[in-house]
């Protein structure tokens, strides 16, 4: 029996199910907000979903601005410009919508503009402070579970590296799920934020900080993504599919906020941030080679998750199921299409030497890590994918 101290945090309110988007104005108004700032993507503006909640908001509050031009793996120049205009704005509550930039930009940027420190200063663990503006967050995807993280990511790219800045401050008062702002997202979008969710939720399951309520989490989240990825991928406007991914990648959200990811995010940090490989993508490429590898670190646990992803499975050898499930995972992404090597992502075979010491560099993740990793492992890894 685990008796260890363990602490679960998560975001305030949760508001889910078909036509939740509806509830925005009454939950903008129990937060006391009134000039409202929305950041969200070009796709999200093009698909008219920011068109939608504008007009929700229409008669509602005093003001709303919008940014529409958040891109994908956002980079550390983008929040001084999210910030800027936020400011200007007078803003007193803030909208992230859209995927994990989206989200995690909104997050910032509201711990920003109650921050006496820059945002160089709040690049690391518990950092912040003290609490932003109120925040909304409303994911369009299903896949990093940023409306249930104290985690924000963001491209330095003068290093060519992802960073973070963690902080319970940066959980959002609210998070609204509603399966039909999904609807459109496209097959390939849905695959890699779909994979992004699922690695979250393995990841959280075999972290070393993993406890019995993460792994409860974790092992809906395994069960949901697992049973509705490929209909979702395969029928887009398949609405029970859509909302068992969002609950699924919120559940593994909740999970990996408390438990932490592994390597395979360590591993993928590198491709995000020299080469902009789309992080769901880097990290599919990157699963399997690094549950290979440490997958002999704790083979119980993994061998549950193998039994988990293959019920009917019959050996009890826990080597056995530990790969069967593996396998699984590998038959999943070829299912979706998604890339496997890294030759398919055009990164270059003499980059790996450095990627290897980006992954390094990585420590926050490698802590959760079951097994230690060395320079000349993360190297071994990456050529083992290429």
């Amino acid at each position: 029996m685990n008796c260890k101290i363990s602490y679960f945090k998560t975001t305030g309110k949760i508001v889910s199910g078909v036509g939740a988007i509806k509830t925005l104005p009454d939950e903008i108004r129990l937060l006391g907000g009134n000039r409202v700032f929305i950041l969200t993507d070009e796709g999200i503006v093009g698909a008219g979903i920011c068109d939608q909640v504008l007009q929700l908001l229409e008669g509602n509050v005093a003001s709303v601005s919008v940014y529409g031009k958040v891109p994908p793996e956002p980079p550390l120049e983008t929040i001084d410009e999210c910030l800027s205009l936020a400011q200007e704005a007078g803003c007193d509550l803030i909208i992230g919508l859209g995927g994990g930039s989206a989200m995690d930009v909104a997050k910032v940027v509201s711990v920003l503009l109650t921050s006496e420190k820059p945002l160089s200063q709040l690049i690391g663990i518990n950092l912040v402070e003290k609490a932003g503006v109120p925040k909304i967050l409303i994911p369009t995807s299903a896949g990093t579970g940023s409306e249930v993280t104290p985690i924000v990511i963001l491209t330095d790219q003068q290093e060519n590296l992802k960073k973070g800045v963690v902080s319970d401050f940066l959980f959002p008062e609210t998070a609204i799920l509603d399966p039909e702002l999904t609807l459109s997202l496209p097959p390939g979008a849905t695959a890699a934020s779909g994979i992004d969710a699922l690695i979250h939720a393995v990841e959280a399951y075999t972290s070393v900080n993993a406890t019995p309520m993460t792994d409860h989490l974790a092992v809906r989240a395994i069960e949901l993504v697992v049973a509705n990825i490929r209909s979702a991928w395969a029928n887009g406007y398949n609405i029970e599919a859509r909302m068992n991914m969002l609950e699924g990648s919120l559940l593994a959200g909740q999970a990996f906020a408390n438990a932490g990811v592994t390597a395979v995010h360590a591993f993928a940090y590198p491709l995000g941030g020299e080469f902009h490989v789309p992080h769901g993508v880097s990290n599919a490429v990157m699963l399997c080679a690094v549950l290979r590898f440490n997958m002999i670190a704790n083979l119980q646990k993994f061998a549950a998750l193998g039994k988990l992803l293959c019920p009917d499975i019959s050996s009890t050898d826990v080597k056995v199921l530990a790969e069967a499930g593996i396998r699984l995972l590998e038959e999943l992404i070829i299912d979706l299409k998604l890339p496997r090597t890294l030759r398919e992502l055009h990164v270059p075979k003499d980059a790996i030497p450095r990627m290897a010491e980006g992954v390094m560099k990585v420590t926050r993740l490698l802590a959760n890590n079951p097994r230690r990793l060395t320079l000349a492992d993360a190297k071994c890894i990456y050529q083992e994918v290429y």
